[in-house]
């Protein structure tokens, strides 16, 4: 039977947990009637340790979910052991393709006292730090063949599809690609222009270069072997290496 008790004393830690995390994080309730997504959830638990022990011999029966506008997400569930508290782990993004988690250590989840102001500094000074650390490695990873780009440069890359994939290190870069066409997921950061109508896409890469010119950002076409751009699209000078920089998982 449900302990309804459990339930308010897990969703009460984790709305206090959530309050005093850094950044905005806002906590949901997963009672034991969800159980498609506690299923969902459990398989998305970013854990070869401590919880991924737990669940192996307790099946998630509720969770709390602690999510970062950005879609970074913890969740919060229930020890099983003689000891008050809670367990808490990262949660794998689900739209990243597994590849981009191949040789990038899980960011192995961590027990909690029962005490949800303590519990933030430990979350804080240790999960968080290196959950941001291997979902940037992720991100970057996911980004595939697509060169990042520079605060003062905006990398365009030819995608085998047709369509052409940028990570903008500017947030204004990405408001003007966005108002031509290209769409951002939402996990990645990537913005990707669909090539369907070729000349629509290349009209739209005419307008951002003297736009992002005015912003004093510059762009470079990358253009992989065996593919070539529509005839129509501005020239450009390949982009020098980016170096090892990856892109920041959270701002806070």
């Amino acid at each position: 039977m449900h302990n309804h008790d459990t339930s308010e004393r897990l969703a009460s830690y984790a709305d206090v947990l959530a309050g005093e995390l850094p950044g905005t994080w806002t906590s949901t309730h997963l009672p034991p009637e969800a159980k498609d997504d506690l299923t969902e959830l459990a398989d998305r638990v970013w854990d070869l340790d401590l919880i991924a022990a737990s669940l192996a011999e307790h099946p998630l029966r509720q969770a709390a979910v602690l999510s970062h506008p950005d879609g970074a997400q913890l969740v919060l569930l229930e020890r099983h052991d003689e000891r008050d508290g809670f367990l808490i782990a990262a949660i794998a993004p689900r739209a990243l393709p597994d590849e981009a988690y191949r040789a990038v250590p899980e960011p192995n989840g961590i027990a909690l006292a029962d005490d949800p102001f303590l519990s933030a500094e430990q979350v804080a000074g240790d999960l968080l730090v290196r959950y941001d650390r291997a979902l940037a490695q992720v991100r970057h990873n996911a980004l595939g063949g697509i060169q990042p780009s520079q605060p003062d440069r905006v990398v365009l890359t030819w995608q085998p599809d047709g369509s052409v994939a940028t990570a903008p290190a500017d947030k204004r870069a990405g408001t003007i690609l966005a108002a031509h066409g290209f769409v951002q997921d939402p996990h990645s950061g990537i913005y990707r222009l669909e090539g369907d109508d070729t000349q629509a896409q290349a009209r739209a890469l005419r307008e951002i270069g003297p736009q992002l010119d005015a912003l004093g950002i510059g762009t470079a076409l990358q253009h992989p072997a065996a593919r070539t751009a529509p005839a129509s699209a501005p020239a450009s000078v390949p982009p020098a290496p980016a170096g090892t920089r990856t892109p920041t998982a959270r701002t806070r």
